[in-house]
């Protein structure tokens, strides 16, 4: 596979397929439970049933078996990721209303239109891109999804005592995201009280409804 000069973003992922393979631990994140803790936010800032949702760096397909697993009645699911080996791996799951397609959203952000998303969701996939980078995904984001946008980072306002994260891991000023967000609806959501530490954030933004003004 050709891959874009500068995706340097995908190096960690790259690095941890090749010494983990499709394990968890591909994932980067700490723990299951920690994940899953991420995938709960979600599900409580952001109504998903019935919904067309586009899942931005989909990894392994956990969001999405974590979906199925809690009976989550959505419309359709579509998985976006850069690396074949964890979409053949999603792919391989065989989870109902699901599909799964490799590409990489930050080189090709139609990508992000696909299966026409009313909720595109970010989970963890900022978390090794610069700001600049951060900031033209979530235009792109923004942009393709029809009703609303839910996506998470490592806070930079988080407790002095919070986990170390090794490696490629950036955190980002929850106070700049919130004020971009703000930028584009009155209707914006924030949390950073589900990890004890603080290190975590998830911002939802919701697209006012056509027709209603109030």
């Amino acid at each position: 596979m050709n891959y874009p000069m500068d995706d340097s973003y995908l190096k960690p992922y790259r690095e941890s397929l090749a010494e983990h393979g499709t394990d968890f631990k591909v994932t980067l994140w700490a723990s299951p439970r920690a994940q899953t803790k991420r995938f709960e936010v979600f599900t409580q800032m952001c109504f998903l049933t019935g919904k067309r949702i586009l899942d931005a760096g989909c990894g392994r397909g956990d969001f999405a078996a974590f979906l199925c697993e809690r009976d989550t009645a959505f419309e359709r699911y579509v998985g976006v990721d850069a690396l074949p080996d964890l979409i053949a791996f999603a792919s391989s799951r065989r989870l109902p209303g699901c599909e799964f397609h490799c590409g990489d959203f930050v080189v090709d952000p139609s990508l992000l239109s696909l299966g026409k998303p009313q909720v595109v969701c970010i989970s963890g996939a900022l978390n090794t891109m610069d700001e600049a980078r951060v900031m033209r995904v979530l235009e792109a984001a923004w942009a393709a999804a029809s009703e609303s946008l839910v996506f998470n980072f490592l806070s930079s306002r988080a407790k002095v005592v919070s986990p170390v994260h090794m490696g490629p891991a950036r955190r980002l000023d929850p106070l700049r995201l919130l004020d971009w967000a703000l930028g584009h609806t009155p209707a914006v959501s924030f949390r950073q009280d589900y990890f004890k530490s603080g290190h975590d954030a998830t911002i939802l933004m919701r697209k006012p409804l056509s027709g209603h003004a109030g």
